[in-house]
């Protein structure tokens, strides 16, 4: 590990002409939740997670000049990048591969800490992990960095010097759970979800107090075994929609991304995973919904209770998570103020739904081809299944669309309120599900999901393979559409009608009324997500891309005006 000892030590580099961070000042609640324009201090900038950053100095205007003010090599590599850097008093704090942490000089590149947990990869004996040794950044609070580690610790470093504050296994050890998401803080509690409900896991979600690391609570998203009581009410409601016993592989439903918390309700929203094993009719052989498989679900931020949820996908059988990014804005939808939250998940239909109460407001599809369902019901909210989407049921394999990367994954979406428009990356793809049978077995994947299709063609299918869509939450409908020369990033809009977008091994930046390609600039493939921040008076736009080694390996970019 290379740090350096005390914020002192970084400010007498500023004495030498080099540049400097400010002193960093501790942040709080209330820096939270006002959200200062010129720092980006969550993962989604605010706590609606909106990715909007209201700067215009760099504009459609202009934004064909935009240069390289600094790059940053990231010296571990191994997965793609896909964090969200976090900038505080003149700092970035990220993440690359195998959850390395740094700090770097915001102005200049300059590195001023870093820490690895020199965390193995699987083939070397480390966390069995699904899809990637990857990690989707850190959060701030107080005077210190937050990160979830692959092997499921959550570590408190300190913000000046990188030393570790403190550690707790959030996981059980020699079990298949891993952790990639970027943990949020909420009133003092660092909130954490994690990975593996391919392995055969139970999800949960867990607050742990921000400065001793003690847990505060903990809420489980599928129920355990009944002969063991339940943990509450709600997991005595969700295991009358199971059969079976489903808890011997676990459940699924873990939380690995999507997040969101409304300070004045008080509620923290979460997406959760699928089912363990994917295929219903192994876990669970009598049907059911099987609560709280790929749902919304709202949570008080003091305790964890359970207040609401919305299921995307009732008794998953397909993969289809709903811990994509989770957006929260206040529309006017038919002539009605709504306080809404919104998500795009895998199964490939656009939620609107009223976030007091959980009430399903509207869903359409953004995907170009859906073929496991042919819209939600507008009553019940419920998908209208096609006759062959259940492959257990059938006894038949079939192929559908999306398959299990979904018509959208990780990559957050963006909202700009002067244009009315939420940025959705998203891909078109399908998939051949048949039944298989399982027999669990720890540190392999237990789908329950055969793969390949021996003889079977694939149909042909509809649409860009991958695109950047603008979308109107308000009438849930498409604005305008671009599609991606590879796969996608992040996206992040400004108030300078701007979008800035990840494609193939370039970042974009579009005009964000018109879809309009105004800038591009080569970053390397596997591109993040963009931030915007704002030091002495001049906007800055931050993206990490490049896999690999070499020339091009993964790097931080930071471009400005000239």
């Amino acid at each position: 590990m290379s740090s350096r000892a005390s914020l002192v030590a970084v400010l007498s580099i500023g004495a030498l002409g080099l540049g400097a961070p400010v002193a960093a000042q501790a942040v709080d609640d209330a820096r939270l939740v006002q959200a200062a324009p010129a720092e980006w201090l969550g993962y989604g900038r605010d706590y609606a997670e909106t990715h909007y950053s209201p700067l215009t100095q760099i504009n459609a205007g202009n934004v064909a000049t935009l240069g390289v003010a600094w790059t940053w090599d990231i010296p571990k590599s191994g997965s793609r990048l896909e964090a969200t850097p976090i900038v505080a008093d003149g700092v970035i704090y990220a993440t690359g591969a195998r959850s390395f942490v740094f700090a770097l000089d915001a102005r200049t590149g300059e590195k001023l800490w870093h820490w690895d947990p020199a965390i193995p990869d699987e083939a070397e004996g480390g966390p069995s992990v699904c899809c990637g040794d990857v990690n989707r950044g850190v959060a701030v609070y107080g005077d210190k960095v937050f990160v979830g580690l692959l092997d499921g610790k959550l570590v408190a470093l300190d913000r000046a010097s990188g030393v570790v504050a403190w550690t707790v296994q959030t996981t059980p050890t020699g079990t298949d759970y891993s952790i990639t998401m970027a943990p949020r803080v909420v009133k003092g509690n660092v909130i954490i979800g994690n990975s593996g409900a391919e392995y055969g896991v139970r999800g949960y979600v867990s607050a742990y107090d921000a400065e001793t690391g003690d847990m505060k609570w903990r809420w489980y998203t599928v129920p355990g075994n009944p002969a063991d009581g339940f943990e509450n009410d709600a997991m005595r409601v969700a295991a009358a929609t199971w059969t079976g016993e489903w808890w011997v592989v676990g459940g699924g439903g873990t939380v690995w991304d999507g997040m969101a918390y409304d300070p004045i309700l008080d509620l923290i929203y979460i997406g959760t995973g699928n089912g363990a094993p994917w295929n219903r009719d192994q876990r669970s052989p009598g049907g059911g919904d099987n609560l709280y498989l790929s749902s919304i679900v709202a949570l008080r931020g003091d305790t964890g209770e359970y207040v609401w949820h919305y299921q995307t996908t009732p008794g998953d059988d397909w993969d289809f998570t709903a811990v994509q990014p989770l957006m929260l804005l206040d529309l006017v939808i038919d002539g009605r103020q709504r306080a809404v939250i919104t998500q795009a998940p895998k199964n490939g239909f656009f939620y609107v739904i009223d976030r007091i109460t959980g009430e399903f407001i509207s869903a359409e599809g953004f995907a170009d081809q859906i073929t496991w369902a042919t819209g939600v019901d507008q009553e019940t909210g419920r998908p209208i299944e096609t006759p062959q989407a259940r492959y257990g049921q059938t006894g038949r394999g079939v192929y559908l669309s999306p398959g299990p990367t979904g018509a959208h994954n990780w990559w957050p979406m963006s909202w700009n309120p002067s244009t009315g428009l939420v940025y959705l990356p998203m891909q078109n793809t399908s998939f051949y599900y048949v039944q298989a049978p399982v027999q669990y077995r720890r540190g392999q994947w237990n789908t329950g999901t055969g793969r390949g299709a021996a003889g079977v063609e694939r149909p042909e299918l509809i649409g860009p393979r991958a695109a950047l869509k603008a979308w109107n939450p308000a009438t849930n409908t498409q604005a305008w559409v671009v599609p991606a020369t590879a796969g996608n990033g992040g996206t992040l809009s400004t108030g300078g009608n701007l979008v800035f977008w990840g494609s193939g091994d370039r970042m974009i930046a579009l005009n964000a009324s018109s879809g309009a390609e105004l800038w591009s600039h080569q970053v390397g493939q596997g591109l993040a997500t963009p931030v915007s921040y704002e030091l002495d008076g001049r906007q800055y736009v931050t993206v990490m891309g490049g896999v690999g080694t070499g020339p091009t390996g993964p790097k931080v970019w930071t471009f400005r005006l000239p």
